[in-house]
Protein backbone atom coordinates (compact mmCIF):
# COMPACT_ATOMS: atom_id res chain seq x y z
CA UNK A 1 0.00 0.00 0.00
CA UNK A 2 1.62 3.09 -0.59
CA UNK A 3 2.36 6.28 1.65
CA UNK A 4 -0.41 8.28 0.34
CA UNK A 5 -3.65 5.24 0.62
CA UNK A 6 -1.96 4.82 4.56
CA UNK A 7 -2.62 8.47 5.13
CA UNK A 8 -5.74 8.52 3.69
CA UNK A 9 -7.10 5.44 5.64
CA UNK A 10 -5.65 7.08 8.74
CA UNK A 11 -7.91 9.95 7.53
CA UNK A 12 -10.80 7.82 6.98
CA UNK A 13 -10.51 6.50 10.13
CA UNK A 14 -10.62 9.71 12.14
CA UNK A 15 -13.04 11.29 9.96
CA UNK A 16 -15.32 7.88 11.02
CA UNK A 17 -14.80 8.70 14.42
CA UNK A 18 -16.10 12.46 13.86
CA UNK A 19 -18.77 10.99 11.68
CA UNK A 20 -20.18 8.08 14.39
CA UNK A 21 -19.75 10.79 17.50
CA UNK A 22 -20.92 13.78 15.49
CA UNK A 23 -23.10 16.36 17.85
CA UNK A 24 -26.58 17.57 16.60
CA UNK A 25 -25.45 20.90 17.09
CA UNK A 26 -21.58 22.65 16.30
CA UNK A 27 -22.78 25.68 18.36
CA UNK A 28 -22.97 25.61 22.18
CA UNK A 29 -23.19 28.41 24.37
CA UNK A 30 -20.71 28.38 27.11
CA UNK A 31 -22.34 28.78 30.91
CA UNK A 32 -21.24 32.21 32.75
CA UNK A 33 -19.93 31.79 35.85
CA UNK A 34 -23.09 33.92 37.59
CA UNK A 35 -25.67 32.49 35.13
CA UNK A 36 -28.70 31.86 37.29
CA UNK A 37 -31.30 29.48 36.36
CA UNK A 38 -35.18 29.89 37.55
CA UNK A 39 -36.76 26.59 38.82
CA UNK A 40 -39.83 25.75 38.10
CA UNK A 41 -40.90 22.85 38.38
CA UNK A 42 -32.76 1.76 57.08
CA UNK A 43 -29.88 0.20 56.58
CA UNK A 44 -31.72 -3.08 56.19
CA UNK A 45 -30.37 -6.67 56.97
CA UNK A 46 -30.61 -9.50 54.36
CA UNK A 47 -33.52 -11.41 55.15
CA UNK A 48 -36.31 -13.59 53.68
CA UNK A 49 -39.43 -12.03 51.91
CA UNK A 50 -42.65 -12.26 52.35
CA UNK A 51 -44.60 -14.66 49.86
CA UNK A 52 -46.50 -12.67 47.37
CA UNK A 53 -50.15 -13.94 46.68
CA UNK A 54 -51.35 -13.37 43.07
CA UNK A 55 -54.72 -12.60 42.73
CA UNK A 56 -57.08 -14.34 40.15
CA UNK A 57 -59.23 -11.25 38.61
CA UNK A 58 -35.76 18.02 20.12
CA UNK A 59 -32.28 16.99 21.14
CA UNK A 60 -30.41 19.83 23.25
CA UNK A 61 -28.52 22.49 21.68
CA UNK A 62 -27.09 24.37 24.55
CA UNK A 63 -26.43 24.32 27.91
CA UNK A 64 -28.69 27.99 27.69
CA UNK A 65 -30.77 26.34 25.88
CA UNK A 66 -31.29 23.56 27.92
CA UNK A 67 -32.34 26.00 30.71
CA UNK A 68 -35.43 27.35 29.08
CA UNK A 69 -36.90 23.89 29.22
CA UNK A 70 -37.72 25.23 33.06
CA UNK A 71 -39.94 27.98 32.07
CA UNK A 72 -43.76 27.52 32.96
CA UNK A 73 -45.26 29.17 30.05
CA UNK A 74 -44.82 25.62 27.76
CA UNK A 75 -45.64 23.42 30.06
CA UNK A 76 -48.49 20.60 29.72
CA UNK A 77 -50.74 20.22 31.93
CA UNK A 78 -52.62 17.12 32.06
CA UNK A 79 -51.63 14.64 34.89
CA UNK A 80 -51.23 11.47 33.09
CA UNK A 81 -48.31 12.99 31.13
CA UNK A 82 -46.34 12.30 33.77
CA UNK A 83 -46.59 8.64 33.60
CA UNK A 84 -48.02 8.02 30.18
CA UNK A 85 -51.59 8.29 28.95
CA UNK A 86 -53.85 5.80 30.59
CA UNK A 87 -55.47 4.93 26.82
CA UNK A 88 -51.99 3.41 25.71
CA UNK A 89 -50.67 2.22 29.52
CA UNK A 90 -51.03 -1.91 29.86
CA UNK A 91 -48.87 -1.75 33.80
CA UNK A 92 -50.13 -0.26 36.19
CA UNK A 93 -47.98 -0.39 39.64
CA UNK A 94 -48.69 1.19 43.52
CA UNK A 95 -46.69 0.79 46.79
CA UNK A 96 -49.33 1.53 49.85
CA UNK A 97 -49.80 -0.28 53.26
CA UNK A 98 -46.50 0.37 54.91
CA UNK A 99 -46.27 -2.52 57.62
CA UNK A 100 -43.45 -2.91 60.75
CA UNK A 101 -42.52 -6.29 61.24
CA UNK A 102 -40.84 -7.41 64.44
CA UNK A 103 -38.25 -10.37 65.04
CA UNK A 104 -35.71 -11.27 67.22
CA UNK A 105 -33.15 -10.37 64.86
CA UNK A 106 -34.42 -7.60 63.53
CA UNK A 107 -37.03 -4.56 62.77
CA UNK A 108 -38.00 -3.86 59.35
CA UNK A 109 -40.92 -2.61 56.85
CA UNK A 110 -42.51 -4.10 54.21
CA UNK A 111 -44.75 -2.27 51.88
CA UNK A 112 -47.69 -4.10 49.85
CA UNK A 113 -47.19 -3.46 45.92
CA UNK A 114 -50.41 -4.25 43.62
CA UNK A 115 -49.90 -4.79 39.85
CA UNK A 116 -52.13 -4.98 37.04
CA UNK A 117 -51.63 -5.57 33.55
CA UNK A 118 -52.57 -6.80 30.35
CA UNK A 119 -49.21 -7.60 28.98
CA UNK A 120 -48.45 -11.32 28.17
CA UNK A 121 -45.39 -11.52 29.66
CA UNK A 122 -47.31 -11.92 32.99
CA UNK A 123 -48.82 -15.23 33.65
CA UNK A 124 -52.00 -13.05 35.90
CA UNK A 125 -53.80 -10.03 35.24
CA UNK A 126 -53.54 -9.21 38.50
CA UNK A 127 -50.50 -9.59 41.55
CA UNK A 128 -50.01 -8.35 45.31
CA UNK A 129 -46.49 -9.01 46.74
CA UNK A 130 -45.20 -7.36 49.56
CA UNK A 131 -41.42 -6.24 49.42
CA UNK A 132 -39.01 -4.25 52.11
CA UNK A 133 -36.73 -1.43 50.82
CA UNK A 134 -33.65 -3.69 49.86
CA UNK A 135 -36.06 -5.41 47.51
CA UNK A 136 -36.36 -1.94 45.87
CA UNK A 137 -32.45 -1.61 45.72
CA UNK A 138 -32.20 -4.95 44.38
CA UNK A 139 -34.23 -4.20 41.31
CA UNK A 140 -32.27 -1.23 40.89
CA UNK A 141 -29.20 -2.30 40.91
CA UNK A 142 -30.27 -5.06 38.66
CA UNK A 143 -31.82 -3.06 36.06
CA UNK A 144 -28.40 -1.13 35.92
CA UNK A 145 -26.58 -4.10 35.31
CA UNK A 146 -28.62 -4.76 32.83
CA UNK A 147 -29.49 -1.91 31.14
CA UNK A 148 -26.40 0.29 31.89
CA UNK A 149 -27.08 2.50 28.59
CA UNK A 150 -30.60 4.20 30.34
CA UNK A 151 -31.19 6.45 33.01
CA UNK A 152 -32.79 4.61 35.91
CA UNK A 153 -35.09 6.42 38.51
CA UNK A 154 -33.27 6.62 42.08
CA UNK A 155 -34.18 4.94 45.11
CA UNK A 156 -35.18 7.51 48.30
CA UNK A 157 -31.56 6.83 50.52
CA UNK A 158 -31.48 3.86 52.52
CA UNK A 159 -29.36 5.56 55.48
CA UNK A 160 -30.91 8.01 58.09
CA UNK A 161 -28.58 9.83 60.47
CA UNK A 162 -29.29 8.20 64.00
CA UNK A 163 -30.93 10.47 65.97
CA UNK A 164 -32.03 12.77 63.30
CA UNK A 165 -34.85 10.78 61.69
CA UNK A 166 -36.59 8.05 63.35
CA UNK A 167 -37.14 5.38 60.18
CA UNK A 168 -39.94 3.76 61.74
CA UNK A 169 -41.57 7.03 62.43
CA UNK A 170 -45.27 7.54 60.98
CA UNK A 171 -44.07 10.33 59.30
CA UNK A 172 -40.84 9.19 57.72
CA UNK A 173 -42.47 5.74 56.56
CA UNK A 174 -45.27 7.82 54.88
CA UNK A 175 -42.51 9.21 52.88
CA UNK A 176 -40.56 7.04 52.11
CA UNK A 177 -43.55 5.08 50.80
CA UNK A 178 -44.37 7.97 47.96
CA UNK A 179 -41.11 8.01 46.78
CA UNK A 180 -40.89 4.27 46.31
CA UNK A 181 -44.11 4.50 44.92
CA UNK A 182 -42.64 7.19 42.39
CA UNK A 183 -39.50 5.10 41.76
CA UNK A 184 -41.55 2.13 40.76
CA UNK A 185 -44.30 3.83 38.39
CA UNK A 186 -41.48 5.62 36.67
CA UNK A 187 -39.55 1.96 35.79
CA UNK A 188 -43.40 0.96 35.08
CA UNK A 189 -43.94 3.94 32.55
CA UNK A 190 -40.20 3.13 30.40
CA UNK A 191 -40.87 2.43 27.18
CA UNK A 192 -37.55 -0.15 27.81
CA UNK A 193 -37.31 -0.84 31.64
CA UNK A 194 -40.43 -1.87 31.52
CA UNK A 195 -40.00 -5.20 29.92
CA UNK A 196 -36.83 -5.66 31.99
CA UNK A 197 -37.31 -9.79 33.37
CA UNK A 198 -35.89 -8.52 36.87
CA UNK A 199 -38.82 -6.32 37.28
CA UNK A 200 -40.86 -8.95 35.82
CA UNK A 201 -40.00 -10.69 39.07
CA UNK A 202 -39.81 -7.91 41.64
CA UNK A 203 -43.75 -7.54 40.84
CA UNK A 204 -45.05 -11.03 40.39
CA UNK A 205 -42.60 -13.30 42.21
CA UNK A 206 -43.59 -14.97 45.22
CA UNK A 207 -39.44 -14.62 46.41
CA UNK A 208 -36.87 -13.24 44.87
CA UNK A 209 -33.20 -14.99 44.27
CA UNK A 210 -31.18 -12.09 45.32
CA UNK A 211 -27.26 -12.05 44.69
CA UNK A 212 -26.70 -8.52 45.86
CA UNK A 213 -23.30 -9.44 46.55
CA UNK A 214 -22.74 -10.64 43.11
CA UNK A 215 -24.38 -7.80 41.59
CA UNK A 216 -22.01 -5.23 43.19
CA UNK A 217 -18.58 -7.17 42.45
CA UNK A 218 -19.73 -7.17 38.59
CA UNK A 219 -20.30 -3.32 38.88
CA UNK A 220 -16.79 -2.72 40.22
CA UNK A 221 -15.38 -5.38 37.65
CA UNK A 222 -16.95 -3.38 34.96
CA UNK A 223 -15.34 -0.36 36.38
CA UNK A 224 -12.02 -1.79 36.74
CA UNK A 225 -12.19 -2.68 33.28
CA UNK A 226 -12.56 0.65 31.87
CA UNK A 227 -10.32 1.84 34.30
CA UNK A 228 -7.47 -0.73 32.80
CA UNK A 229 -8.14 -0.14 29.56
CA UNK A 230 -6.39 3.05 29.70
CA UNK A 231 -8.66 4.37 26.77
CA UNK A 232 -8.84 8.10 27.09
CA UNK A 233 -11.74 10.49 25.81
CA UNK A 234 -10.77 13.14 23.16
CA UNK A 235 -13.78 14.92 23.54
CA UNK A 236 -17.24 14.63 24.47
CA UNK A 237 -19.76 15.92 21.81
CA UNK A 238 -21.30 19.49 22.05
CA UNK A 239 -25.08 18.19 23.23
CA UNK A 240 -23.41 16.10 26.13
CA UNK A 241 -21.34 18.87 26.86
CA UNK A 242 -24.66 20.86 27.56
CA UNK A 243 -26.11 18.15 29.61
CA UNK A 244 -22.87 17.68 31.74
CA UNK A 245 -22.85 21.57 32.03
CA UNK A 246 -26.62 21.95 32.80
CA UNK A 247 -26.82 19.25 35.67
CA UNK A 248 -23.85 20.52 36.95
CA UNK A 249 -25.36 24.15 37.23
CA UNK A 250 -28.84 22.37 38.11
CA UNK A 251 -27.35 20.62 41.39
CA UNK A 252 -25.91 23.89 42.61
CA UNK A 253 -29.18 25.61 42.33
CA UNK A 254 -31.07 22.91 43.81
CA UNK A 255 -28.33 22.49 46.91
CA UNK A 256 -28.67 25.80 47.03
CA UNK A 257 -32.82 26.07 47.44
CA UNK A 258 -32.24 22.92 49.65
CA UNK A 259 -30.31 24.50 52.20
CA UNK A 260 -32.23 27.53 52.94
CA UNK A 261 -35.35 25.59 52.65
CA UNK A 262 -33.90 23.45 55.95
CA UNK A 263 -33.12 26.78 57.03
CA UNK A 264 -36.56 27.74 56.85
CA UNK A 265 -38.10 25.11 58.06
CA UNK A 266 -35.90 25.10 61.33
CA UNK A 267 -36.88 28.35 62.00
CA UNK A 268 -40.69 27.98 61.60
CA UNK A 269 -40.75 24.79 63.79
CA UNK A 270 -38.50 27.34 66.65
CA UNK A 271 -41.53 30.00 65.96
CA UNK A 272 -44.18 27.33 65.74
CA UNK A 273 -42.88 26.22 69.14
CA UNK A 274 -43.12 30.27 70.74
CA UNK A 275 -46.12 30.49 69.22
CA UNK A 276 -47.72 28.02 71.25
CA UNK A 277 -46.20 29.37 74.38
CA UNK A 278 -47.61 32.44 73.78
CA UNK A 279 -51.14 32.00 73.07
CA UNK A 280 -50.70 29.31 76.55
CA UNK A 281 -50.10 32.24 78.15
CA UNK A 282 -53.16 34.11 77.43
CA UNK A 283 -55.31 31.36 78.03
CA UNK A 284 -54.09 31.31 81.72
CA UNK A 285 -54.15 34.88 82.31
CA UNK A 286 -58.20 34.77 81.33
CA UNK A 287 -58.38 33.44 84.94
CA UNK A 288 -56.71 36.11 87.09
CA UNK A 289 -59.01 39.26 84.41
CA UNK A 290 -62.52 38.76 84.72
CA UNK A 291 -63.61 41.68 82.38
CA UNK A 292 -60.62 40.93 79.85
CA UNK A 293 -61.56 37.08 79.72
CA UNK A 294 -63.66 37.17 76.17
CA UNK A 295 -60.85 39.31 74.64
CA UNK A 296 -57.82 37.31 76.31
CA UNK A 297 -59.93 34.09 74.98
CA UNK A 298 -60.07 35.18 71.32
CA UNK A 299 -56.35 36.46 71.56
CA UNK A 300 -55.09 33.21 72.22
CA UNK A 301 -57.84 31.15 69.57
CA UNK A 302 -56.18 33.39 67.19
CA UNK A 303 -53.14 32.68 68.18
CA UNK A 304 -54.03 28.95 68.66
CA UNK A 305 -55.78 28.69 64.74
CA UNK A 306 -52.11 30.48 63.64
CA UNK A 307 -50.61 27.79 65.45
CA UNK A 308 -52.47 24.92 63.26
CA UNK A 309 -51.59 26.96 59.73
CA UNK A 310 -47.86 27.01 60.57
CA UNK A 311 -47.68 23.39 61.98
CA UNK A 312 -49.22 22.70 58.01
CA UNK A 313 -46.79 24.84 56.53
CA UNK A 314 -44.09 23.13 58.23
CA UNK A 315 -45.91 19.36 57.57
CA UNK A 316 -45.80 20.23 53.95
CA UNK A 317 -42.66 21.50 53.40
CA UNK A 318 -41.13 18.72 55.02
CA UNK A 319 -43.06 15.77 53.10
CA UNK A 320 -43.64 17.35 49.88
CA UNK A 321 -41.42 19.98 48.98
CA UNK A 322 -37.97 18.68 50.39
CA UNK A 323 -38.22 15.17 49.34
CA UNK A 324 -39.02 16.50 45.58
CA UNK A 325 -35.80 18.76 45.87
CA UNK A 326 -33.75 16.21 47.03
CA UNK A 327 -34.92 13.45 44.48
CA UNK A 328 -34.17 15.59 41.71
CA UNK A 329 -30.62 15.54 43.17
CA UNK A 330 -30.37 11.92 43.35
CA UNK A 331 -31.55 12.05 39.46
CA UNK A 332 -28.72 14.23 38.88
CA UNK A 333 -26.23 11.91 40.12
CA UNK A 334 -28.04 9.11 37.82
CA UNK A 335 -27.64 10.76 34.82
CA UNK A 336 -24.47 12.07 35.25
CA UNK A 337 -22.98 8.20 36.16
CA UNK A 338 -24.69 7.60 32.90
CA UNK A 339 -23.12 10.02 31.26
CA UNK A 340 -19.41 8.75 32.52
CA UNK A 341 -20.91 5.24 31.10
CA UNK A 342 -21.06 7.22 28.33
CA UNK A 343 -18.01 8.53 27.67
CA UNK A 344 -16.31 5.06 28.81
CA UNK A 345 -17.64 3.54 25.64
CA UNK A 346 -16.56 6.41 23.26
CA UNK A 347 -12.89 6.31 24.27
CA UNK A 348 -13.08 2.48 24.12
CA UNK A 349 -14.00 2.85 20.37
CA UNK A 350 -11.81 5.50 19.84
CA UNK A 351 -8.68 3.42 21.17
CA UNK A 352 -10.04 0.10 19.53
CA UNK A 353 -10.19 2.20 15.71
CA UNK A 354 -7.06 3.91 16.15
CA UNK A 355 -5.36 0.98 17.07
CA UNK A 356 -6.96 -1.01 14.03
CA UNK A 357 -6.00 1.62 11.87
CA UNK A 358 -2.25 1.56 12.41
CA UNK A 359 -2.72 -2.15 12.91
CA UNK A 360 -4.28 -2.30 8.86
CA UNK A 361 -1.85 0.14 7.98
CA UNK A 362 0.84 -2.01 8.71
CA UNK A 363 -0.31 -5.11 7.66
CA UNK A 364 -3.53 -5.13 6.17
CA UNK A 365 -5.23 -7.22 8.37
CA UNK A 366 -9.33 -6.55 8.04
CA UNK A 367 -10.92 -3.97 10.93
CA UNK A 368 -11.80 -6.19 13.67
CA UNK A 369 -15.20 -7.47 14.82
CA UNK A 370 -14.55 -5.51 18.08
CA UNK A 371 -14.52 -2.19 17.04
CA UNK A 372 -17.37 -2.03 15.03
CA UNK A 373 -19.34 -3.90 18.98
CA UNK A 374 -17.80 -0.87 20.69
CA UNK A 375 -19.18 1.44 17.64
CA UNK A 376 -22.70 -0.05 18.23
CA UNK A 377 -22.23 0.52 21.66
CA UNK A 378 -21.70 3.95 21.73
CA UNK A 379 -24.18 4.83 18.91
CA UNK A 380 -26.79 2.93 21.63
CA UNK A 381 -25.86 4.80 24.45
CA UNK A 382 -26.34 8.29 22.65
CA UNK A 383 -29.81 7.19 21.28
CA UNK A 384 -30.66 5.80 24.54
CA UNK A 385 -29.14 8.65 26.59
CA UNK A 386 -31.13 11.49 23.96
CA UNK A 387 -34.67 9.59 24.67
CA UNK A 388 -34.11 9.32 28.93
CA UNK A 389 -32.75 12.97 28.84
CA UNK A 390 -36.30 14.26 26.72
CA UNK A 391 -38.25 11.94 29.13
CA UNK A 392 -36.68 12.93 32.11
CA UNK A 393 -37.10 16.88 31.34
CA UNK A 394 -40.44 16.28 30.48
CA UNK A 395 -41.05 14.67 34.22
CA UNK A 396 -39.32 17.43 35.78
CA UNK A 397 -41.16 19.73 34.08
CA UNK A 398 -44.30 18.40 35.13
CA UNK A 399 -43.23 17.48 38.53
CA UNK A 400 -41.84 21.35 39.43
CA UNK A 401 -45.17 22.62 37.93
CA UNK A 402 -47.07 21.23 40.65
CA UNK A 403 -44.26 21.68 43.05
CA UNK A 404 -44.42 25.34 42.71
CA UNK A 405 -48.01 25.58 42.09
CA UNK A 406 -48.83 23.62 45.37
CA UNK A 407 -46.39 25.94 46.87
CA UNK A 408 -48.78 28.85 46.36
CA UNK A 409 -51.80 27.22 46.87
CA UNK A 410 -50.44 26.53 50.58
CA UNK A 411 -49.24 29.96 51.42
CA UNK A 412 -51.96 31.13 50.31
CA UNK A 413 -54.21 28.71 52.59
CA UNK A 414 -51.36 29.90 55.30
CA UNK A 415 -52.25 33.23 55.37
CA UNK A 416 -55.88 32.98 54.75
CA UNK A 417 -56.54 31.42 57.79
CA UNK A 418 -54.30 33.60 59.71
CA UNK A 419 -56.07 36.54 58.65
CA UNK A 420 -59.43 34.79 59.20
CA UNK A 421 -58.14 34.06 62.51
CA UNK A 422 -57.11 37.85 63.04
CA UNK A 423 -60.39 39.26 61.64
CA UNK A 424 -62.61 37.08 64.10
CA UNK A 425 -60.37 38.92 67.20
CA UNK A 426 -61.46 42.42 66.06
CA UNK A 427 -65.04 41.34 65.72
CA UNK A 428 -64.88 39.97 69.93
CA UNK A 429 -62.69 43.20 70.41
CA UNK A 430 -65.63 45.32 68.90
CA UNK A 431 -68.18 43.79 70.43
CA UNK A 432 -66.15 44.26 73.75
CA UNK A 433 -65.85 47.53 72.95
CA UNK A 434 -70.04 48.01 72.29
CA UNK A 435 -70.22 45.87 75.45
CA UNK A 436 -68.53 48.57 77.55
CA UNK A 437 -69.79 51.85 76.15
CA UNK A 438 -73.62 50.28 77.29
CA UNK A 439 -72.58 49.85 80.51
CA UNK A 440 -70.90 53.54 80.70
CA UNK A 441 -74.58 54.90 79.23
CA UNK A 442 -76.31 53.06 81.66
Amino acid sequence: MSDGAQRGLASSGQQHIADILHPLSAAVEPLSPGQDVSVTAGGDKEAGLSNGTPVDTPSPASASSLFNRLQLDDIESEPQDRYGSTETRDLFVTVDDPKKHVSTMETYITYRVSTKTTRIEFDLPEYCVRRRYQDFDWLRIKLEDSQPTHLIPPLPEKFVMKGVVDRFSEEFVETRMKALDKFLKRVADHPVLSFNTHLNAFLSAKDLNKRQGLALLTKVGESVKHVAGGYKLRGRPAEFCAMGEYLDTFSQKLGTIDRIAQRILKEQSEYLAELREYSTVYSSWTGSEEELQHPLEGLAGSISTCCGAMDDQCENMGQDFLPVLREYMLYIESMKNVLKKRDQSQAEYEGRLEAAVLRKQEDRTPMPPEVERCQDKVECFNADLKADWERWQSNKRHDFKQLLSGMADKNINYYEKCQAAWESLLSVLQDKQTEDQTSETD
